[in-house]
């Protein structure tokens, strides 16, 4: 589930990063989607941009609470809802193919619809697997300091889609990167071998609709109706496919003038002049008086009508030539409407957004003896390098400081809730002993009765507990003075009553006579599944039938070592007991047992379980208070037997033990007790 729950996050931290250095970029692919799918006039003009932001915000939250293992129900639910939406949805653009990919990691990966939808498969389990137990989702921070990973996230997911949207993206993934040389990128490498695609019509004569190639395209009798094209063999495909220039005035195919020009062009990119923010015109307008000056190309490139231009000379006193282009390349160059591309010989030497165009500072004289008329250093490495420190430092400042402050003050509180009545304890001393599944009927029947003998003509300093099968209950309970021993069932069904074969109910528990239910045992856990919410109905259930829940909580070995003992317990509390009533949890009986020592013959120190049971109590002061907290008995469990007892028992928050293999002989069990005695 762990595996499930890192990877899920370090895909939706990816997804929403590259989102988010390119907002632009994920605003076109849902106006393509819009497109597709007929939404276009219903969709307002600032919606597709403002879910582009919320998008990789989003995924960027739930992917690093995930990986951080906060806000437990909120993640685990968001991540497996947006994977119930997507991977239908992905499983339809497969099949249909309404947009050629889903842009779910924009131009950083590009994946084809198909590998999409088997990537969403494979994500959709590791989601429903993190729902269903993610009570078991350790946490890598405490609660108090989960928010400020929480919030930081946030922050940082909204400042770096917003800095990316008014600038240009800080990595540049796309075929037009500063550097390109767009002729080379055009070419087809001599030898390389083409794609070879095969089209296919479909046509409609008499009502009958059939589909053909161009070998055996009918008659001018048949009626066009749909055509598809297939690609039947792969070959290289250029980075650069679709770039094309045409002079307005003359209508003019310039491409190639433009891309073996020795010299410098600027090239205006405004994918749709209607559109294009007029903020800097008259900064555009001195730009290309300057090329002017200069000797220096300057074109506008556009995918509007002759009517948009015009208007757009009128609004702006625009004198620079104006040319036509593809509306997706241009918006592929440069992520700004407009934005600024300069070139040199097919070379993009730089680019810049319509906010930080070069001014008359910068322009000050030839362009060859100018910084910005030399190729732009672009440095990858270095710019994931300092995102990744960005998101990561505060990040770990916020683990250290959890680490070495509240941690420590938590330790700290915890010393100082030992109980200060040395003589007296409020709280009940209870030995419990866990049969498990063993011991038949005759078997049981005669280990409670030599118990019973054991006990006959003692008053223990505690409450004694025998927690037999199911198949014992009526009998040892008529069989014992329950006067000094009290029988609990090992388990109950989490449901009242009705069709659930092989399930014994708490009301039939209680029937027996029994008084006690052991609840939430790792074995149960671990063996049977069981959840928080089904442990919480199933403690709600013993309540009400009177019975008394003995509640194990307790850490396994790779959790104990990885110091995160405390938050697995705690997660084990809040998840089943923490939603019930101060009177009703003054009723439960805690059972911390360790995973790791159960049944191994290790045990934890006197000081290890001191340490942990006073945190125990810790986390029921500061959720019930004081009182409740010094009222609730709080039992070891985990290879205790007589040798260590003694030493267990005598710390201030030890009330006890729950005892497995040391339950099955009444002498060692007997001596177990007797620890109390001593």
């Amino acid at each position: 589930m762990n595996l499930c729950r890192f990877l899920l996050g370090i895909v939706f931290v990816f997804s929403g990063f590259v989102k988010a250095i390119d907002p632009l970029g994920s605003t076109y692919k849902i106006q393509d989607y819009a497109e597709a799918f007929g939404l276009t006039s219903l969709i307002p003009g600032f919606l597709p941009l403002f879910l582009a932001i919320f998008l990789a915000v989003f995924e960027l939250s739930v992917g690093g609470y995930l990986l951080f293992g906060i806000r437990k129900n909120t993640s685990t639910a968001l991540a497996l809802l947006m994977l119930i939406f997507m991977t239908p949805l992905t499983f339809y653009l497969a099949l249909k193919n309404p947009v050629s990919d889903c842009g779910c990691f924009g131009d950083a990966l590009v994946l084809t619809n198909w590998q999409t939808f088997y990537k969403n498969i494979i994500l959709l389990i590791a989601a429903i697997s993190c729902f269903i137990w993610k009570p078991r989702i350790v946490r890598l921070v405490s609660e108090k300091t989960q928010w400020l990973i929480a919030l930081y996230i946030i922050f940082f997911g909204l400042v770096l889609s917003i800095y990316c949207y008014r600038n240009l993206p800080i990595l540049d993934f796309r075929p037009y990167r500063i550097g390109t040389n767009i002729l080379q990128s055009m070419s087809i490498p001599e030898g390389a071998k083409k794609s070879v695609y095969e089209n296919f019509f479909t046509l409609e004569k008499n009502g009958v609709k059939k589909e053909f190639t161009l070998e055996n395209y009918p008659d001018s009798t048949w009626k066009f109706v749909d055509s598809r094209t297939v690609l039947k063999e792969k070959g290289y495909e250029p980075p650069i496919h679709d770039f094309s220039i045409t002079e307005m005035e003359t209508g003019e195919d310039i491409t190639n003038k433009i891309l073996t020009d020795k010299g410098y062009t600027f090239l205006l990119i405004a994918h749709r002049i209607e559109e294009a923010d007029d903020n800097d015109i008259d900064l555009i307008n001195e730009i290309y008086d300057y090329c002017v000056e200069n000797g220096y190309s300057f074109y506008c490139l556009t995918s509007s009508l002759d009517a948009q231009i015009e208007q757009w000379k009128g609004k702006t006193g625009a004198e620079y030539p104006f040319c036509f282009s593809d509306d997706v390349t241009l918006k592929t160059i440069i992520r700004s409407n407009p934005g600024l591309v300069l070139i040199k010989n097919g070379v993009i030497l730089n680019k810049w957004h319509h906010s930080n165009l070069p001014d008359e500072y910068a322009l000050s004289g030839k362009l060859d003896k100018l910084e910005i008329g030399h190729q732009k250093l672009v440095d990858d490495k270095h710019t994931i390098i300092l995102v990744i420190l960005w998101f990561i430092i505060p990040l770990l400042f916020v683990l250290g400081l959890d680490l070495l402050v509240i941690k420590r003050l938590d330790k700290k509180r915890q010393r100082n809730l030992i109980n200060p009545l040395k003589n007296r304890k409020m709280r009940k001393n209870i030995v419990a002993g866990n049969w498990k599944m063993n011991k038949t009927l005759a078997e049981g029947l005669a280990l409670a009765k030599e118990l019973n003998e054991v006990l006959a003509n003692e008053k223990p300093n505690c409450d004694v507990v025998i927690g037999t099968p199911f198949i014992h209950l009526a009998s040892v309970a008529a069989a014992i003075d329950t006067n000094k021993i009290g029988v609990a069932a090992q388990n109950c069904a989490d449901k009242e009553s009705g069709a659930y074969t092989g399930e014994v109910s708490a009301a039939m528990v209680a029937s027996t006579g029994a008084k006690y239910v052991i609840l939430g045992h790792s074995e149960r856990r671990a063996y049977y599944h069981e959840t928080a919410e089904i442990l919480k109905d199933k403690v709600v259930l013993a309540l009400a039938n009177g019975l008394t829940p003995i509640f194990c909580i307790g850490e396994v070995l790779e959790e104990r070592e990885a110091g995160k003992q405390n938050e697995v317990v705690y997660s084990q509390l809040a998840g089943s007991l923490f939603d019930l009533s101060a009177e009703d949890f003054s009723k439960i009986v805690l059972a911390y047992e360790p995973v790791w020592a159960i049944g191994t013959g290790k045990t934890a120190t006197a000081e290890q379980a001191q340490e942990i049971h006073a945190y125990i109590r810790s986390t029921i002061v500061e959720k019930y208070g004081k009182e409740v907290a010094d009222n609730t008995s709080i039992l070891y469990g985990g290879s205790c037997k007589a040798s260590n007892a003694k030493e267990l028992f005598a710390n201030p928050d030890v009330d006890g033990g729950l005892i497995g293999g040391a339950s099955l002989k009444a002498d060692d069990f007997k001596g177990i007790i007797d620890a109390f005695n001593a």
